[in-house]
């Protein structure tokens, strides 16, 4: 498999970035890195054909095989070590892959499966022999496309399939055709070359959303997605993934993809339950930086990631902590795009252990190591509310599947406790203070839960 890139003309914007400043968040969502361990969860399907039984055998498989996939894309499904579908899977794969190809909005959380199961689908979908762009991804950020495209990459390794992406700062000559089968980029990239003609949407099969409550919904990413959407053929299948979908998202997201298979996990949503959390009450913005200086030897146990308000307050604190001799990175939206790549993969590679970020990063991306986050700021919605459904992504970037996570709120004053308290009581569930003036019992705490 090969893939190719295309470059950002330097007018052009990505709506990505301090999302808590600029919109209220809906739901909880995450993109899975590649194929998910199996899980316990109950699928339940509504089939489009109201007269066809969802529990039929023929909406199931146990294996790969049943799916009658070409021989190059099962040998790249078992290199990557998988040899049998996700609960999710089983049920998704039988209806994404039948004929004539049918519509689905899909519902599952962190761990099931769902970016393997869209790649797969593309893969599948798309003629190889055809010069010609048959799929295409759209994701909100350029880290959550990069994830996916390395689960395309390694799933189509053994196949001919071309691909490329549509993001900010890749490079391709500027008005040259992009000829690539699969495209994966953010809407406002993609929107934009396939306007200057770049991208010929004629031929394409598959049209993927992934976060699709999140672009659908938020202001800036859903109108560029639905224009992007209604310049797709009328025969192409349109594949919504996402976490959860309220219920205004929801009915908006039949009408985008409509007469669509739905699949869901029954189960509870993404909880707090597997994260230990803790609340620090410091007495100023200046004593939240000395604390967080002071917690520099627990954040390098594992992978730590800090998220903050403001774009300049992450660059401010990397500036004061490199400058102390500590090793940390930041990443937002408004760096270049090289400079992002650069930092998620130190990040991803575990080289650099300490991340300090805006909410950029607070959705989607999956780092096993991350073993505690920081919510250096309250997460707040676009009315300075508190913002529990961000809050929710943001500690769910530890713990994943399973793993032991910790998160820590920094308070200091009446108004941040309150954005806390209010968080707290969202839940349900008691966050516990942890002392800032006796920093042994803070360090036994804290290295006891991690």
């Amino acid at each position: 498999m090969t893939d190719t890139a295309v470059n950002e003309p330097a007018a052009s914007t990505e709506a990505v970035d301090n999302l808590a400043e600029d919109v209220a968040k809906v739901s909880t969502r995450d993109v899975q890195s590649n194929l998910a361990p199996d899980t316990e969860h109950e699928v339940e399907v509504k089939l489009a054909d109201m007269q066809a039984d969802p529990n039929s055998p023929l909406y199931s498989v146990k294996s790969f095989e049943e799916l009658n996939l070409n021989e190059t894309l099962l040998k790249g499904i078992y290199d990557m070590k998988f040899t049998k579908p996700s609960k999710i899977q089983e049920r998704a794969l039988p209806l994404l892959l039948s004929e004539p190809p049918k519509n689905m909005i899909g519902q599952s959380q962190s761990g099931t499966g769902k970016t393997a199961a869209f790649a797969l689908t593309m893969l599948s979908r798309i003629d190889t022999s055809l010069q010609a762009t048959q799929a295409i991804c759209l994701a909100p950020a350029r880290e959550l496309a990069r994830q996916i495209m390395d689960v395309v990459k390694e799933m189509g390794k053994f196949t001919e399939a071309t691909a490329a992406y549509a993001l900010p700062g890749e490079s391709a000559l500027p008005g040259s055709k992009i000829t690539a089968q699969i495209i994966i980029g953010t809407p406002g990239k993609v929107g934009d070359l396939i306007k200057k003609g770049q991208i010929n949407p004629s031929k394409v099969k598959v049209f993927v959303l992934d976060e699709a409550d999140n672009m659908i919904d938020q202001q800036g990413l859903g109108d560029q997605s639905i224009r992007i959407r209604n310049m797709m053929p009328k025969s192409c299948q349109i594949v919504l993934f996402s976490a959860t979908f309220l219920d205004r998202v929801k009915q908006f997201a039949t009408r985008f993809a409509p007469n669509a298979n739905q699949i869901s996990l029954k189960q509870e949503e993404l909880s707090v339950d597997g994260i230990k959390q803790f609340y620090m009450d410091c007495n100023s913005e200046e004593h939240k930086y000395e604390v967080l200086v002071l917690l520099y030897s627990l954040l390098t146990i594992g992978q730590s990631i800090i998220f903050v308000k403001r774009r300049d307050t992450a660059d401010e604190i990397a500036r004061r902590m490199t400058s102390e001799g500590h090793a940390v990175i930041s990443l937002h939206g408004k760096q270049e795009p090289a400079e992002r790549d650069f930092v998620i993969d130190s990040f991803r590679s575990g080289k650099s252990k300490v991340l300090i970020t805006t909410n950029v990063l607070a959705r989607g991306i999956d780092i096993l190591q991350v073993n505690l986050v920081i919510n250096y700021d309250m997460p707040l919605d676009a009315y300075n509310n508190p913002d529990p459904e961000t809050y929710l992504h943001r500690i769910g970037r530890t713990g994943r599947f399973g793993r032991t996570g910790v998160s820590i709120n920094f308070v200091h004053d009446k108004i941040s406790w309150g954005h806390m308290h209010a968080i707290e009581q969202f839940f349900g569930r008691s966050i516990t203070r942890v002392p800032t003036d006796d920093f042994e019992e803070v360090e036994a705490i804290l290295r006891k839960a991690l």
